[in-house]
């Protein structure tokens, strides 16, 4: 089981970059490992630390002005090769959602089997929460799951989003795919005995 993910209000991080990819999310020397655990230490590892392991300045985790449970990211955020360790070290630093106008379609996929929910909107409304959060990085956005809606709060606007309706499922209850098959298991059962007959 997983925590649950109903509505969500938060202050968010900014990352106005486009085409950002899985490489940048988590560089290919750190994928040797095969358990979720410690990714989230090395969650753009290359912008984040200098050659010598020391914190960058000017990158934004690095920044005490911004901080929250919502990426909010440039169009085309997890492009690149396939690799599930990009949702891994972003949940694993602390993030429960990335807002962007465009996702790559594995990236997407692998985030909402790990309980990280990607949340598409119009490029008019990211355009706004990067321009809100450049005059108050306190700006909170509530991201409603069950109404499929986000809002940001220091505009009042909202928008509606997609998302796939049994990820939806298993996100608002907490589960994977093998925690929705178990949930199931006794509907399965009897499923299997009316065809057997």
């Amino acid at each position: 089981m997983r925590n649950t993910f109903t509505q969500l209000t938060s202050t968010c991080v900014p990352l106005p970059l486009e085409n950002v990819d899985t490489d940048q999310i988590i560089p290919a020397r750190f994928l040797k490992a095969t358990t979720r655990e410690g990714f989230g230490l090395h969650l753009f590892c290359d912008w984040r630390y200098d050659t010598k392991g020391r914190p960058n300045p000017g990158f934004v985790l690095n920044q005490p002005t911004y901080g929250g449970e919502i990426l909010v990211a440039g169009k085309n955020f997890g492009c690149g090769s396939s690799r599930e360790h990009a949702a891994w070290a972003i949940a694993g630093y602390g993030f429960r959602a990335v807002v962007s106008s465009f996702f790559a379609d594995i990236f997407k996929n692998n985030s909402m089997n790990n309980g990280l929910l990607p949340v598409v909107v119009s490029p008019d409304f990211l355009s706004g929460i990067f321009a809100c959060l450049k005059a108050d990085a306190g700006l909170t956005v509530t991201i409603d799951l069950p109404a499929q809606t986000i809002r940001n709060n220091a505009s009042g606007r909202s928008e509606y989003f997609e998302v796939n309706a049994y990820k939806k499922d298993c996100l608002v209850n907490g589960l994977d795919d093998i925690d929705y098959l178990l949930a199931n298991q006794a509907k399965i059962e009897t499923y299997e005995k009316t065809r057997s007959t």
